[in-house]
């Protein structure tokens, strides 16, 4: 069945093709099984933390794609993302040296070179905007790690670019590319569940205001192109070189707290199932409690409530309708009744855009000129909805919101929120008009 979702899609991907914007020839021309040079694509890493690290070894075991640069401000965590390139090249029968990986201290030097195809960046929230806008004008695609954007203003600015420099932009939320997630999402739409009155997101908090204490700040990291467009602050560990993942994100002046961080892979299933791709809810209200932490509920349009509320299964959502409940996370899909999961999608019902390894349909969609299972467009309305959510908890109050022009309603304070100010010379040009 054709969805208005793949008729928009088909649309779009024919409008990149007549802007001429993607040249590299699909294998499936040249014969099966056949990678010419201009098949394999170089990839450039911008960010050497944690998940960049991961993200890296993930290109490095495609066969479609080459890691040969790299850049961050913190030396250290550069080092620790060579260890990790040598590992990965080894373990897929390609060994390098640290001296085949080219290591920049600026990611604009790394932007610069021509024989870089594309771009993966794995940066703190409030470092994704202007490297991905600067990506997209020097002619790379873009995989950048979720949520898209720092900022609402952010976001549509990413999405602006993509479009204006024909280049595909892949949103890191790759719950898309898990089948059980898609079945979920495919039973809610074809009506399994009867119609939707309520679905729960079960994430963290928002974000806090960041008052770690003072630190000196150490030799191997360039703090002050770290802090970039922040307002600058001292050094602290916690923000930068904490084991595994350093908790910046729980601050709103790098991150949008857990709220964001997993939110923009639960609200981003609940947009998918309930085909508000390219919207999100009209009306978010918090708590009556002072400083609550749960408890936002979020409208629809169409009548849907979303509640951000722990209901003890972790990092999950729950779609409650008239015929059952259904949860799905990481760990677990189940329904009451049971039968609901067990139930076959038919070929003339809803099917939605099967991607099987988020990654590697960012690259075949770089190759067919077409959008990825989670273009910018959808990256930025799912980010926008953490963000919304940050700005309604900070508020204490009901915020309306108009998806289409992407403004509060009648409510200056909260629209001020949809940006931040910049720090100077970490200004982002392409947001003026959009303020």
């Amino acid at each position: 069945m054709k969805t208005k979702q793949n008729q928009r899609r088909t649309f779009l991907k024919n409008t990149l093709i007549a802007a001429g914007g993607i040249s590299i020839v699909p294998r499936q021309v040249l014969g099966k099984g056949y990678i010419p040079p201009s098949d394999k694509l170089n990839i450039g890493i911008i960010g050497s933390g944690t998940q960049a690290r991961g993200l890296a070894s993930v290109f490095i075991g495609l066969k479609e794609t080459q890691v040969i640069a790299a850049s961050d401000v913190n030396t250290k965590k550069m080092d620790a993302f060579i260890k990790s390139y040598i590992t990965a090249t080894t373990k897929n029968n390609a060994p390098k040296t640290a001296k085949d990986l080219a290591q920049y201290l600026n990611y604009e030097d790394l932007l610069a070179r021509k024989d870089i195809d594309a771009v993966v960046i794995g940066t703190p929230d409030h470092w994704h905007a202007k490297p991905s806008i600067d990506a997209m004008a020097a002619g790379k695609h873009v995989y950048c790690e979720k949520p898209l954007s720092h900022t609402i203003v952010e976001g549509r600015a990413m999405v602006n670019a993509a479009r204006k420099y024909n280049k595909i932009l892949q949103t890191g939320s790759h719950q898309r590319s898990i089948k059980e997630f898609r079945k979920a999402c495919e039973l809610v739409r074809n009506g399994y569940l009867g119609k939707i009155n309520k679905v729960s997101v079960s994430v963290g908090n928002p974000y806090s205001e960041c008052k770690l204490p003072y630190q000196p700040t150490p030799a191997h990291i360039d703090w002050d192109r770290w802090v970039g467009p922040a307002a600058m602050r001292p050094y602290h560990a916690t923000l930068v070189d904490a084991d595994f993942f350093p908790r910046w994100r729980w601050f709103k002046e790098f991150g949008g707290g857990i709220i964001a961080d997993w939110g923009a892979h639960m609200f981003d299933i609940v947009q998918w199932a309930l085909g508000k791709d390219d919207s999100g809810p009209v009306k978010f209200t918090p708590p009556r409690e002072p400083n609550a932490v749960k408890g936002l509920s979020m409208m629809y349009d169409n009548g849907v409530e979303m509640v951000h509320e722990d209901f003890c299964r972790g990092n999950a959502v729950r779609f409650e309708g008239e015929k059952g409940t259904l949860n799905i996370s990481r760990h677990f899909f189940d329904s009451d009744p049971e039968n609901i999961i067990s139930a076959t999608i038919g070929a003339n019902e809803i099917q939605l855009y099967k991607s099987e390894h988020h990654q590697l349909d960012w690259i075949q969609a770089i190759k067919d000129n077409s959008l990825p299972v989670c273009d910018a467009e959808i990256g930025h309305r799912t980010a926008s909805i953490c963000h919304i959510a940050n700005i309604a908890y900070e508020l204490n109050r009901t915020v309306e919101w108009d998806p289409e022009k992407e403004r509060f309603i009648n409510d200056d304070e909260a629209n001020l929120k949809r940006s931040k100010l910049y720090r100077s010379p970490y200004n982002i040009p392409q947001l003026n008009s959009l303020l």
